[in-house]
């Protein structure tokens, strides 16, 4: 089939054929008939963690389910709904998501599966909200498992990479809703931020720091304030209050993005950088990011600071997050309080890779965690290492996935390097 690609374009699937079932009975069908079999959400990873020469399937086509129980303070929804399905209908009930990421766009099963995150130093991933799983295993049963019920194996099977089976449905924890009024400051020295890193980080609820690494500077300083206060001041760590709502991207226009200018509004209509109805850049580009301990934020500024030359050419802009540690086997913030640096890289491979590279390099001696669905040319056994429940997670998947239908190769690298 050969012309289904990943939303970059970067990844064409090998599938010979893919399925969308309308029901979990026909999916446990296919689960049961096929030898190899993975399942895709809405392509937003960089990475072949979907990949398979074996039977693809979508779970696009499952009915759709969005059950808010503001009793429990949770909400159940099926594989294939995206942030931005539920997100509304949350709300509406009054409750809402702690954390969100930077695209609503984005499956709830492909990014909890993948480890992705939003930003602040209280807010854990998007993982961490899950309480309770169902998923196809290996020969087409169902299974169900949750937090409560299952303590020693569920931390491993919430991001899975979709080794252990297709996640069918996921129960979220809520929180009461909240109003959210996000400002940007441009212009932030390094300086400043180096020397003030932890109070900037903590200055909202979710915080993000852009620059382009042309210029010792951050661009933008992203805001997302969920307390009442007033008006921030007009110079702050030596950047300036923007005037007008902003893109990250200089030149691309600010309507893709969510209000700023301190307007008020609900949770994830704030959270998110980008509006759901806008596609940011049209997968124009390649994506790569790394997590690593929050005490080494300063210390990995510096170094990629000291490359700067080399990025700017093949980044049309870079993010710096923290992200609150969790205990999940495979998320890239497990036991860690974390600090990501993100590229969004040129839609050039060539150009890419020299400074791929280089910003690997300087990164190396912090130990940094790959995103799962971001690209990145660490070798696999290295990131294997950095995570101390991988031996318990291959004991999972082995449990889950005895014939190995689930495996693909780039699972394959990291359960099993070398072999």
């Amino acid at each position: 089939m050969g012309s289904l690609a990943n939303w970059a374009g970067n990844v064409q699937f090998r599938a010979a054929t893919v399925h969308r079932p309308a029901s979990v009975p026909e999916l446990q069908r296919l689960v049961a008939s096929s030898a190899r079999i993975r399942a895709i959400g809405t392509g937003h990873s960089f990475s072949p963690v979907a990949d398979t020469d074996g039977d693809l399937v979508s779970l696009a086509g499952l009915p759709p389910v969005v059950d808010v129980d503001t009793t429990a303070a949770a909400v159940r929804v099926s594989a294939g709904q995206r942030y931005s399905d539920i997100a509304p209908r949350m709300h509406a009930a009054g409750l809402a998501l702690a954390n969100l990421a930077s695209l609503p766009h984005i499956s709830v099963a492909g990014a909890v599966a993948t480890g992705t995150h939003g930003s602040g130093d209280a807010n854990q991933s998007l993982a961490a909200a899950v309480s309770a799983l169902e998923l196809v295993v290996a020969g087409g049963d169902l299974v169900q498992v949750s937090r409560d019920a299952d303590p020693a194996r569920f931390p491993g099977l919430v991001v899975a990479l979709g080794a252990c089976g297709v996640v069918t449905s996921l129960t979220l924890d809520a929180i009461p809703a909240f109003a959210v009024r996000q400002w940007v400051y441009e212009d932030v020295p390094f300086s400043e931020v180096m020397a003030a890193f932890d109070d900037i980080a903590s200055a909202a609820y979710s915080v993000s720091m852009w620059t382009d690494w042309r210029g010792e500077r951050m661009t933008q300083v992203w805001l997302k304030r969920a307390d009442p206060a007033d008006v921030p001041p007009e110079r702050w760590h030596g950047g300036r209050l923007a005037d007008a709502d902003l893109h990250p991207i200089a030149g691309l226009p600010a309507a893709n993005c969510t209000p700023q200018l301190g307007r008020p509004g609900p949770w994830h209509e704030r959270l998110p950088h980008f509006r759901p109805e806008f596609t940011p850049s049209a997968g124009e580009e390649l994506q790569s990011e790394f997590l690593l301990d929050r005490a080494h934020a300063v210390d990995a500024l510096a170094a990629l600071s000291r490359i700067a030359a080399t990025l700017a050419p093949a980044v049309q802009v870079s993010e710096i997050r923290t992200v609150a540690a969790d205990t999940l086997w495979l998320s890239p913030a497990h036991g860690n309080d974390s600090v990501a640096f993100h590229f969004t890289w040129v839609p050039d491979p060539g150009a890419v890779a020299p400074a791929l590279s280089a910003a690997q390099a300087a990164l190396a001696p912090f130990g940094p965690r790959p995103h799962w669905g971001k690209l990145s040319t660490i070798p696999a056994a290295d990131v294997a290492g950095r995570y101390p429940r991988m031996d318990d997670f291959r004991r999972l998947v082995a449990e889950f996935d005895g014939p190995g239908q689930f495996r693909n190769e780039y699972a394959d690298a990291y359960l099993w390097p070398g072999g």
